[in-house]
């Protein structure tokens, strides 16, 4: 072929992925740009890089599967003995729940009562120790499960609640769990009777690529036990050590264990992804009656995916720090804002609330961390505090608003969790509660490097250069 063919041909292919991209619904003028740069800059890999990862398709039957059943369910509160008596009592908090309500469905619901995990070995501890006393069902829903020590404690205990009669089951990512599913672990689990299954499986990925994009995972970290008691928040079923990744590690998570109506929405949600991947029936279960509630605080499941709502995990962030009056901190390990989520957090700082961002020193992600630091001097300006987490990878995502309102979950503050992860958050509105989550922060804080203005400002120029061009890649990321 004549290099004038060549040329012809790409630019007939630039152009017809330009078009969609201008035409592509719902997505940001920056990310339109980003796309465009990439598509002129790169010949012929622009294009293969658009056709791969530039829409956040994930299939017609998948979508449709996972929507026809999110819609068969019975919801949680359909069910007996749900309580219709949940007042929000602080006009601050009300909004943030029927946000929250609007994005996946899930009320505000009282009666419940949470324990935050001292570690990640506690927390695998605790969920073993729970395994081994469960009389009927064990749910798991895992991003990462790694072939290691804790990952095979948890195994174990899993295939010894099957060999009781306990009905087990656990759901794993397709990519990120790749390895465990390779391993011996795998087959032994479904050996011993533990009902297992792949999220999102990606097959060929030539031919995955065609009927939708291969990069969109199952992000979420969900255990429930005899639809009683459930885990949630940052945590993978892995050694803080992470072996994968060691020299970024150990890898600091958090973790809560819950009771309370609101396990009843993680099993739903639990069954949702359960069932739109395959596996059997959990209507009944999630038709059972609750157990009897009791006195607790207030507390909702808020899910996002790419077949969700646009947007929906950026709203309630931003949401989140608006509504902070007096003291917000946030520790996330990815920060790769859209320009509202930077600007609300500049706002939140600018008229007067204490706000503190917590980052880890040294990123598994190269790009992620230069992209972070470009947005480090306007925080700055602005009066956020910046600290980096120097003893390992901080990868608790944790928002606490005031002295009473928390967000736990899986969802990082970057592109990834915004548009193309499912994921699962609990908005909590507690002082105890929140109280526990701002020890551990400030816990976070004392094992912290403060970023001051003046050394940003001293950054060389190549280093402001190298940040800032990734930081173009923001929307693509």
């Amino acid at each position: 072929m004549t290099p004038l063919l060549l040329l012809l041909l790409h630019l007939t292919l630039a152009l017809t992925c330009a078009v969609h991209v201008l035409l592509r619904a719902h997505r940001q003028p920056e990310s339109r740009v980003a796309w465009l740069l990439m598509l002129l800059a790169f010949p012929y890999l622009g294009v293969l890089a658009y056709l791969l990862f530039g829409t956040t398709q994930i299939g017609r039957r998948r979508a449709e599967r996972l929507g026809a059943v999110a819609r068969s369910l019975p919801r949680p509160d359909t069910v007996p003995g749900w309580p219709t008596d949940t007042a929000l009592p602080t006009e601050q908090a009300a909004p943030l729940f029927r946000l929250g309500a609007s994005i996946s469905g899930y009320p505000a619901v009282g009666g419940n009562r949470a324990e935050l995990m001292a570690d990640s070995n506690a927390a695998i501890a605790r969920i073993v120790a729970d395994i081994d006393a469960a009389r009927h069902s064990v749910h798991l829903l895992f991003y990462i499960w790694l072939d290691d020590h804790n990952g095979r404690r948890v195994a174990d205990a899993l295939c010894r609640a099957a060999a009781r009669g306990v009905s087990c089951r656990a759901l794993v990512d397709d990519l990120g769990s790749h390895t465990f599913i390779r391993s011996a672990q795998w087959p032994a689990l479904a050996a011993a009777g533990v009902h297992v299954l792949r999220a999102l499986p990606v097959g060929n990925p030539l031919l995955r690529a065609l009927r939708g994009r291969i990069d969109l995972r199952n992000h979420r970290k969900i255990v429930v036990i005899d639809n009683r008691l459930a885990y949630s928040g940052s945590q993978n079923c892995a050694d803080p050590a992470f072996l994968p990744k060691a020299k970024y590690g150990p890898w600091v998570d958090l973790f809560v264990r819950f009771e309370g109506p609101v396990v009843r929405e993680n099993q739903h949600l639990f069954a949702t992804d359960w069932m739109g991947n395959g596996g059997d029936d959990l209507t009944a279960l999630l038709a059972e009656p609750l157990p009897p509630v009791h006195a607790g605080f207030i507390a909702q499941v808020i899910a996002t995916g790419p077949t969700d709502r646009t947007a929906a995990m950026p709203e309630l962030f931003e949401s989140l720090l608006f509504a902070a009056r007096h003291e917000l901190v946030i520790t996330t390990p990815y920060y790769v804002p859209v320009p509202a989520l930077q600007a609300a957090l500049c706002a939140a700082a600018n008229r007067g609330v204490s706000t503190t961002l917590i980052l880890p020193a040294r990123n598994d992600d190269f790009a992620v961390a230069a992209t972070s630091r470009s947005h480090y001097r306007a925080l700055l300006e602005a009066g956020v505090r910046i600290y980096e987490f120097g003893p390992g990878l901080l990868h608790t995502k944790s928002i606490t608003v005031d002295t009473h309102l928390s967000l736990i979950g899986s969802a990082n503050m970057d592109r990834r969790s915004f548009d193309l992860n499912y994921e699962n958050n609990i908005l909590v509105l507690d002082t105890g509660i929140t109280a526990a989550l701002r020890e551990r922060q400030a816990q976070y804080l004392a094992s912290s490097r403060r970023i001051t203005l003046g050394e940003v400002a001293a950054w060389s120029a190549p280093r402001q250069l190298w940040q800032n061009a990734l930081a173009t890649l923001g929307p693509i990321l």
